[in-house]
C-alpha cells in the first residue's frame, strides 16, 4: 500500500438485483458477518438500504450497500418510458425524472431506494440466482440498471448448485452487452471466488485499481492467517491429547472404570474447546448449525472420538493400541478385563498402551511395579482427532457466512471400503508421549497453551505440518502419511 493510499475515498459498491437472489447473503460472505441483515427464503426480506465496510489495516477501503429487491421491474421500465414522452432523453435523465416523481415515493418506493444507491455508488453488483430461468423481467432489470450510467458486474450466485444455469445466463448477459461476469456462491465459497469477483470489478474501475488490489492482497493475508492460527490451535490440542496420561491402580476395577471415563471425558472437553475456538476464529457461531446425523450437532460432536465406528468413517483401522500395550506388558489385563466404553465397544479397541520413547516406557514399567497402570489415547484415536479437526477447518474455509445448513464434513478414506492402518504419528506427537507434563488437560479448567521451550518447539513443528495439509486443494483428501 502506497504512502498516499490512506487519502483515497472508499470504493462505493451497490449490491442490487431481484428479490431473494442472495444480495444479503453476498454481503454476509464478503464481510464475514453472519449477523448482517436478514437471510431468508421469503421474498423482499430487505426493505431498506444497509451498509458495511471492508477495511485493510483498519482503514475503510470499500463501502458495500445492500438494497431492496427490484420487485416489479417490468412496470418500472414501462413507467420510465412513459416519462420519456416524445423526447429523445437518455437513460440517466429518465432515472433522474423518476426519482423526482411522486411514484418514487409511493408505487415504486422500494425500487427507488435501490436506484438511488446505485446512482450514489461507483459500481453495481447485480446479483442473479443462477438456478433461475432467464426471464424477461431480468432483462428489464438490466435495462433499468444501465440507465443509471454506472458500471455493472453481474454476479451469478449459487453457482455450486447442480441446477445452476451458468451458461444460459452468460449467453444472455453477453447479448445485453455485459461481459465482465463473476461466478460466486454465497453458501460454498471457492478459494479464488472473491479474488475473481474483485478482479471483474477492477476491469471496469481503473481509477480504483489500487484499492481493489489492496482488498485482494488483504484477503490472501486473511486466509493465510486463518490457516496458520487454525493449525496452531489444532497442534495445541494434539500435544495435549498425546501427552495426557491417567494413572490407576492395577487391581482396582472400579477405579479403572473411573479412570477410563475421566480420560475420555477430558479429551472430549479439550476437543470441544478447540472446536469452539475454531468457530470463533472463522467468525461462525455454534448455534449456526442445525441437528444432523453427521459428526457435528448442537455444538457437540455426535460420533464419539473413542468409538471405532467414528474412526472407521475417517479411514482409520482400530485395535493397534491394545495389542501394543499387551506386547510390552503394561496394560495387557485391560484388553481382557471385559470392561466397555459408554458406546459399548471393547476398551482395547480404543485405548491402549502406546510405545513412545524408552523413557516413557521406563516410567510406565516403574508405575507398573509400584502397582499402577497408565491410560492414554492410542494412535488410531489421535489420528481420528487430527483428521476431523483438519476436515472441520477445510469445511469452514469454504463455507459462506450466509449458509443456514448444517456443517457437512468430508471423511478421510485412503482406501474406499477398507480402513487404512493408522499412519505413523508425527514426531512431535511421539515426543509428547514421553512428556506427561506437556499436557494441560486436567491441570486447570482455564489452562492456557504454553509450557516449556521443548513443548513450544513441538507445537510449532506440528503446526507447520498441519498448515501444509490445510493448503491441500479441497477436492483432494488429506493424507497424513
Amino acid at each position: 500500500m502506497s504512502p498516499n493510499f490512506p487519502a483515497a475515498a472508499p470504493l462505493k459498491v451497490a449490491v442490487v438485483g431481484h428479490t431473494n437472489t442472495g444480495k444479503t447473503s453476498l454481503l454476509r460472505t464478503l464481510t464475514r458477518d453472519t449477523t448482517f441483515g436478514e437471510v431468508s427464503d421469503s421474498p423482499a426480506t430487505t426493505r431498506d438500504v444497509r451498509g458495511a465496510a471492508l477495511t485493510v489495516e483498519g482503514q475503510p477501503i470499500a463501502e458495500l450497500y445492500d438494497t431492496p429487491g427490484l420487485e416489479d421491474p417490468i412496470a418500472l421500465l414501462e413507467r420510465l418510458e412513459q416519462l420519456r414522452g416524445g423526447e429523445r432523453a437518455i437513460g440517466h435523465d429518465l432515472v433522474q425524472r423518476f426519482l423526482a416523481h411522486d411514484d418514487a415515493r409511493r408505487v415504486f418506493a422500494q425500487e427507488a431506494k435501490a436506484i438511488r444507491q446505485v446512482m450514489a455508488s461507483d459500481v453495481a453488483l447485480y446479483v442473479i440466482d443462477a438456478r433461475e430461468s432467464v426471464l424477461g423481467k431480468y432483462r428489464d432489470e438490466v435495462a433499468i440498471l444501465t440507465y443509471c450510467a454506472r458500471p455493472i458486474v453481474p454476479v451469478l450466485n449459487f453457482i455450486a448448485s447442480p441446477t445452476a444455469r451458468a451458461t444460459e445466463w452468460r449467453d444472455e448477459l453477453a447479448r445485453l452487452n455485459l461481459h465482465a461476469v463473476a461466478e460466486f456462491d454465497t453458501l460454498e465459497l471457492g478459494e479464488m471466488s472473491e479474488q475473481r469477483l474483485f478482479e471483474k470489478m477492477r476491469t471496469l474501475l481503473d481509477s480504483h485499481r489500487e484499492q481493489i488490489d489492496a482488498i485482494i492482497a488483504d484477503r490472501h493475508r486473511m486466509r493465510d492467517a486463518l490457516i496458520a492460527n487454525a493449525a496452531n490451535t489444532i497442534a495445541e490440542l494434539l500435544i495435549d491429547a498425546a501427552a495426557y496420561v491417567v494413572r490407576t491402580p492395577v487391581d482396582d476395577e472400579a477405579k479403572l472404570a473411573a479412570a477410563i471415563d475421566t480420560l475420555q471425558q477430558r479429551i472430549r472437553e479439550r476437543e470441544q474447546r478447540t472446536v469452539d475456538q475454531l468457530l470463533e476464529d472463522f467468525r461462525f457461531r455454534s448455534d449456526d448449525y442445525l441437528p444432523t446425523d453427521l459428526p457435528f450437532k448442537d455444538g457437540q460432536w455426535q460420533f464419539d472420538l473413542f468409538n471405532p465406528e467414528t474412526q472407521r468413517r475417517f479411514g482409520v483401522r482400530t485395535g493397534g493400541g491394545a495389542a501394543t500395550g499387551a506386547a510390552v506388558g503394561l496394560i495387557a489385563d485391560i484388553a481382557s478385563a471385559g470392561l466397555t466404553l459408554g458406546t459399548g465397544t471393547v476398551l482395547g479397541a480404543a485405548i491402549g498402551g502406546i510405545v513412545g520413547s524408552g523413557a516413557a516406557e521406563g516410567r510406565r514399567l516403574l508405575n507398573r511395579i509400584r502397582g499402577y497402570r497408565e491410560l492414554c489415547c492410542d494412535d488410531a484415536t489421535l489420528i481420528t482427532l487430527t483428521l476431523r479437526q483438519l476436515n472441520l477447518v477445510r469445511t469452514l474455509l469454504r463455507r459462506g457466512h450466509a449458509s443456514l445448513t448444517p456443517v457437512r464434513l468430508d471423511t478421510y478414506d485412503a482406501r474406499p471400503g477398507k480402513p487404512a492402518a493408522p499412519p505413523r504419528l508425527p514426531s512431535p506427537l511421539r515426543r509428547a508421549r514421553a512428556q506427561p507434563n506437556w499436557s494441560h488437560i486436567g491441570s486447570s479448567k482455564h489452562a492456557r497453551p504454553g509450557g516449556t521451550d521443548r513443548r513450544r518447539a513441538a507445537v510449532s513443528e506440528l503446526s507447520q505440518l498441519l498448515s501444509e495439509k490445510l493448503r491441500i486443494p479441497a477436492d483432494r483428501p488429506i493424507n497424513l502419511l
